[in-house]
């Protein structure tokens, strides 16, 4: 075995590239070495695609690598974007909203081998899989309302006890509560993981409150070199998680993936990928003093996103690479999914050499990894232009242009200049409600609403922030940002500013290691007073995670039909995510996201107008209060060092008392609880046979629904709070649970039964079959307008197949399974739609549901479908890739799709019924 690859009855293929790398300190090791294959076509390739070539020799054997893919990489100038090629990751990286199903579906599939009379122990992860315990935090408790929990996780806040805080200091218990609580409400989640730490080999869990799991893989997991059985070779990962590509800005190749992805990687199947354009972005010039690498990201995500670079590799290089940290360079590559680029990778440097001495690693780790990189070609110099690879194409971004931004009020992509955010908003008021408009009539944009809060008055206007959030995605790797911010705070609170008591702040950081940090610079304490409190650690308000507003806030808003606005610091914000009655949400840098919530407005001119009045009355502006960059460098290098990172080494490796004391039983096969409405085993393997039962044709169906463009799978896949009168909700209450324990979907992602019930269950949705948002459709055969699930349900009862009807960009948005599981147990067997997005289309391949794409040039409306007809589409026996087939209608009409498969095991996951069923049945033969 060779790092885990089968060696067959013949040597390796490469045993002849086989190098030893000599050290000063440390033993011999072994490695392959591109570079013996003597052609230059080698040092000519983009450094992202050099580890996909290593990765490719090393794992060659000839039945999942051959040496052909070998040669494909090798010839990437002439076959980019042509070839389709394997990857085999490193590791695997799972937090737990998206983790947990993969363990519960490897816990099924354990039970369904065992049942046809295999060892269950055979079903392991072969690729070392890490699981990160974050993504259940809510915020119960926090500085403005500590509740019973009456509805955790959001909703409408009817019947939240309100308790008055003196001086408007938050409870110093709030993060131990919010822990306590989730502990609480997520024991047999947490009971399930650590089960699968001791069941499950190569499985490792990282227990809740350590830290988010970009922040953790950043600080604890990343490895650059990975060493294994006297090997090393390039760290990679493959992460359930959007934030994945974060690790990328230290030189570590890794992008997000669906569950079901991830779970044939663990399973030891590599990911199938075609070899990718690699765009070189060179960046030129110098940083503006007042941007930060928030205003950095926006700026280079406009010009990506202009560039038109989806499904491509973005590779940074140019002189101004070397003026960004690592954190900066973090920060850039984690928002690579909001320009629809696969990843941003920074090749490794002189600055992540020292940001891993800053961070704790051992000199003969450090020495190493220096000699190999350097070795094998992956180490890069930025001042010599010599070793500047050929691109598809390059891009020139100057670091002069960029000023502060922030995106919004609906989309990342719509980034608009500080300098220009009151004109902005006023533009969005005016404008028909889309994706930047909300089409209030110019009588009513000057409105002010009073309401009492806390025994004082105050207004609320179209604009007025009551959300304001520093959370853990995207900011909270990188000091200098967050430093800001805390600095801010600091000034501000010392020129006598105050955040007004109603709006709902918090502060979730990353790790442990930014509250280190902010705590050790002084500065957390001027957060907390202005309300920023530490929460936990987690996704909190990102994914809709945030406790209610007031009950007088949300009066006052549905009193004048306000846009009301919430500001974060985050990397998602689709409307309605944060609160339902929160329509305006725009991303911030967390320094920005301070001073928005000090103004109490997006409506402001920063350079004219103040953030507020002192005790004297007088005014105090933006600029008074803002830091420069020498102060925050100077923070920074007297608080950011390597004990804060052999402080998160020993809290992971000591746990938390609940974890070390949590028993859990000790058998192969999971106990299922059939009372638990957490965990539950899936129908996925039922009637599991060693015999591939080939799909039939897909006759009379009926669309479950009618949907347009940029159906996003936020629209698709149940996410956030439960709500109370949800087809979920009636479940939960049928199981004896009061609205106060449903928890949210993403807690709950162990149980099929909810997740299938919140399928489709979003308010957004926009169904033509019945011509309003909201998360209904039309039983055709009766007339009735039902919950989807209670739709779907009916037709699956009497025996009718389902399909979905769409526009373009059909599943855009962030990677979710249950986004293509959802739909699976709801009986639909194809979609048809203009366009999909890519990784949402190989979901539903890998749940045997037929992606089809309607003709160029056709849509519903071209060929006049109501959604009311019954559809029969043709499923040859011998399916091949991008087929054309033909859809007949109950009204006599015929029009042709094709079949979106895009390679032979594409079409081999639809015909075993998909992916899981793939594996399950190729350990049965």
């Amino acid at each position: 075995v060779v790092d885990g690859s089968l060696k067959r009855k013949n040597a390796h293929p490469f045993n002849h590239l086989i190098d030893t790398l000599q050290t000063e300190k440390n033993k011999a090791k072994k490695y392959f070495n591109p570079q013996k294959l003597g052609d230059p076509k080698y040092e000519r390739l983009p450094f992202s695609i050099r580890v996909l070539l290593e990765a490719a020799i090393r794992k060659c054997d000839g039945f999942y690598v051959k040496q052909e893919d070998v040669q494909n990489i090798l010839n990437w100038e002439k076959l980019q974007n042509e070839a389709e090629i394997p990857f085999s990751p490193a590791r695997v990286l799972l937090q737990d909203f998206t983790g947990i199903p993969a363990l519960v579906d490897l816990a099924a599939m354990r039970d369904a081998v065992a049942k046809n009379g295999i060892d269950p122990n055979l079903i392991n992860p072969k690729c070392p899989t890490d699981l990160i315990v974050d993504h259940s935090l809510q915020i119960d408790f926090s500085k403005c309302a500590i509740q019973n929990a009456p509805n955790p996780g959001g909703g409408d806040g009817h019947g939240a006890t309100q308790r008055s805080v003196p001086g408007r200091d938050a409870p110093s218990s709030s993060k131990q509560r919010c822990f306590e609580m989730e502990l609480i409400r997520n024991k047999e989640r947490l009971q399930f993981f650590k089960w699968c730490s001791k069941a499950f080999k190569n499985v490792s869990v990282v227990p809740p409150d350590i830290g988010s799991v970009h922040q953790v893989n950043l600080e604890y997991l990343s490895r650059v070199v990975q060493e294994s059985e006297g090997f090393v070779f390039p760290d990679s990962v493959v992460g359930t998680d959007s934030h994945t590509t974060m690790i990328n800005g230290l030189g570590i190749l890794g992008w997000g993936v669906g569950g079901i992805e991830s779970e044939a990687v663990m399973l030891g199947q590599p990911v199938s990928l075609t070899l990718p354009q690699v765009v070189g972005c060179k960046l030129v010039g110098s940083i503006s003093t007042l941007a930060t690498s928030i205003d950095i990201v926006l700026g280079i995500t406009k010009h990506l996103r202009q560039a038109g670079i989806s499904g491509k590799f973005v590779e940074f290089f140019g002189p101004g690479v070397s003026q960004l940290s690592a954190a900066d360079r973090t920060t850039i590559a984690n928002m690579c999914p909001e320009y629809n680029a696969t990843v941003s990778f920074f090749p490794v440097d002189e600055t992540t050499l020292k940001h891993f001495k800053q961070t704790n690693f051992a000199e003969e780790k450090l020495e190493v990894m220096e000699s190999y990189l350097k070795a094998v070609k992956l180490f890069r110099s930025s001042d010599d232009q010599a070793e500047d690879p050929h691109y598809s194409e390059v891009i020139e971004v100057n670091l002069n242009s960029i000023m502060p931004s922030v995106s919004g009020p609906k989309r990342p992509q719509d980034r608009v200049p500080v300098t220009c955010m009151k004109e902005d908003f006023l533009s969005c008021l005016n404008e028909k409600v889309g994706f930047k408009g909300f089409h209030i009539p110019r009588e009513k944009q000057g409105i002010l609403v009073p309401f009492q809060h806390e025994g004082t008055e105050y207004t609320l206007s179209h604009g007025s922030v009551v959300i304001a959030a520093v959370i853990s995605c995207t900011n909270n790797c990188n000091p200098s940002v967050m430093l800001t911010a805390g600095l801010l705070a600091k000034k501000a609170k010392e020129a006598g500013l105050t955040v007004k008591p109603y709006i709902r702040t918090s502060l979730a950081p990353g790790s442990g290691m930014v509250t280190h940090y902010l705590n050790a610079s002084g500065v957390l304490p001027y957060l907390s007073q202005l309300g920023f409190e530490v929460i936990g650690y987690g996704c909190a308000t990102c994914v809709g995670n945030t406790a209610p507003l007031p009950e007088s806030v949300v009066d006052a808003i549905k009193e004048g039909d306000l846009v009301a606005c919430g500001v974060l610091s985050g990397s998602r914000h689709f409307e309605g995510r944060l609160c339902d009655c929160v329509r305006a949400n725009y991303l911030a840098s967390p320094p920005l996201v301070v001073a928005y919530a000090i103004a109490g407005t997006v409506g402001i001119d920063f350079e004219k107008e103040p953030l507020g009045l002192n005790a004297e009355g007088k005014e105090v502006f933006l600029k008074d209060v803002w830091p420069s960059k020498e102060e925050v460098q100077d923070v920074e290098e007297h608080t950011v060092v390597a004990s804060i990172f052999r402080a998160l080494r020993s809290r992971i490796q000591k746990g938390s008392p609940f974890w070390n004391n949590m028993d859990v039983p000790d058998s192969v096969l999971f106990p299922w609880d059939p009372k638990s409405t957490y965990i539950r085993c899936p129908p996925f393997f039922s009637k599991l046979s060693k015999e591939v039962s080939v799909p039939g044709s897909i006759d009379n169906a009926h669309a479950l629904l009618f949907l347009g463009n940029k159906v996003t799978t936020d629209h698709i896949s149940p996410a956030g709070s439960i709500a109370r009168i949800s087809a979920a909700a009636k479940y939960l209450q049928s199981k004896r649970l009061t609205p106060r324990e449903f928890n949210s979907y993403g807690a709950r992602r162990g149980n099929d039964a909810v997740m299938t019930r919140g399928t489709f269950a979003s308010i957004k949705l926009q169904n033509r079959l019945i011509g309003k948002t909201g998360p209904k459709t039309l039983h055709v055969p009766s007339g009735q307008m039902l919950d989807v699930f209670e739709a779907a349900e009916r037709y699956q009862r009497d025996g009718f197949p389902l399909i979905i009807l769409a526009g373009k960009e059909y599943g855009s948005g962030s990677s979710r399974d249950w986004a293509a599981k959802g739909p699976y147990l709801l009986g639909v067997r194809a979609v048809i739609a203009e366009s999909f997005e890519k990784m949402h289309k190989n979901h539903l391949v890998g749940m045997g549901i037929a992606p089809l794409q309607f003709l160029p040039g056709q849509n519903a409306d071209s060929l006049e479908l109501s959604g009311k007809e019954r559809f029969s589409i043709s499923l040859p026996e011998e399916l091949t890739p991008q087929q054309e087939l033909t859809v007949l209608t109950s009204t006599g009409k015929s029009f042709s799709v094709v079949t979106l498969f895009e390679n032979e095991m594409d079409v081999a996951f639809y015909r075993h019924g998909g992916l899981l069923k793939y594996v399950a049945r190729s350990m049965l033969q």
